[in-house]
């Protein structure tokens, strides 16, 4: 026994754990109901009288360096294990992050398009990149007419007799509706354009615009006159008036630039309307003759409107937003105002 106890002892004092689980498993074999240690103890029953003191000392003195080892060798493991631990602790809930939001011009958009889808209209689309005869001549503007002038056009390849270039309006996703599409048509049109225009707080060299066509037979201007007062008071709110004042377009005849009630001042004159009590907000017409010609539509049994808008002009309106700058310079400070913007 005495040789048994003092090899236990010399193994206590070599013995090594990296893990819990080792520490648990020299634990048993130590102490554990058939460990070593509780077996001397059994053995201890049978030793001479005049030997019980001697050898229960040792027996004490040996179980109480295990338990020792054990404890010691259990703080290491747990020490070791915490200085390898993350420092934060991941069961924690994360820090919040801030979310990001709808840009604006998104949001005015979508609600102009989810207007006229109360209509009855659908959504048509079309390229960026689109090529002369889309953009201007099927929609009457012949290759030396003035009115081209009136937009300043980025083209993309030239010296052809159909060149490419940078769509100026969305009136070419109206044509190739027209081309395409079994009558009748009524369709919204958004998207983005360009045009080579000095950049200011009201005019940008890219914008969005959502155009509208409606072609059926015996439209007359009462509708473009009732759907865009539909329109105007489902924007800017129940009250809203609209005027129509003669303009010019060479895609519509008659032709007529749409302005509502200033919804500040409520017709009464303010810095944003400039003292007028009107806000220009579209143009609009009855589709050309020559237009619904060169889609392959008979003038004399169909007839149709057409009307525009610039997204950031009604963006500006309903936010009282003074620079058309701030919509494309990506501040935070700016965006961030519409994180909570669910409506327009």
């Amino acid at each position: 026994m005495k040789e048994a106890i003092e090899q236990i002892f010399k193994e206590l004092n070599e013995l090594k754990a990296n893990t819990a689980k080792e520490v648990e498993e020299a634990r048993i074999r130590f102490l554990g109901k058939k460990g070593e240690i509780t077996a001397l103890m059994e053995q201890f029953r049978s030793v001479a009288p005049e030997l019980k003191r001697e050898y229960g000392q040792k027996l004490n003195e040996l179980k109480k360096a295990a338990n020792a080892r054990i404890e010691e060798l259990k703080f290491s493991v747990e020490e070791n294990a915490q200085a390898e631990a993350p420092k934060e602790d991941l069961s924690m809930p994360g820090d919040a992050l801030p979310l990001g939001s709808r840009h604006p011009v998104s949001i005015v958009r979508q609600q102009i398009v989810d207007i006229f889808r109360k209509f009855g209209y659908d959504v048509a689309e079309g390229p960026e990149i689109e090529d002369d005869y889309h953009v201007f001549e099927a929609l009457n503007f012949p290759p030396n007419h003035p009115a081209r002038e009136m937009q300043d056009t980025f083209f993309v390849s030239t010296g052809h007799l159909n060149p490419l270039l940078l769509r100026t309006h969305t009136s070419s996703v109206q044509v190739r509706t027209m081309e395409s599409q079994p009558l009748p048509i009524r369709v919204v049109c958004p998207g983005r354009v360009f045009r080579n225009e000095a950049i200011s707080a009201r005019a940008h060299c890219i914008f969005h615009q959502v155009e509208g066509l409606y072609i059926d037979k015996d439209v007359t201007f009462a509708d473009l006159k009732q759907a865009i007062l539909l329109f105007a008071r489902e924007m800017f709110g129940p009250d809203t008036e609209i005027r129509m004042r003669p303009s010019y377009f060479p895609f519509t005849e008659p032709s007529a630039e749409v302005d509502v009630s200033c919804n500040i001042c409520h017709g009464k004159g303010c810095n944003i309307c400039k003292g007028t009590g009107w806000l220009e907000i579209m143009g609009c017409g009855m589709v050309d003759p020559n237009v619904l010609k060169a889609s392959g539509i008979d003038p004399e049994q169909y007839s149709g409107f057409a009307f525009g808008m610039g997204v950031e002009r009604i963006a500006m309106l309903k936010w009282q937003v003074n620079d058309l700058r701030h919509y494309f310079e990506n501040d935070m400070r700016f965006l961030s105002e519409f994180a909570t913007a669910t409506e327009v």
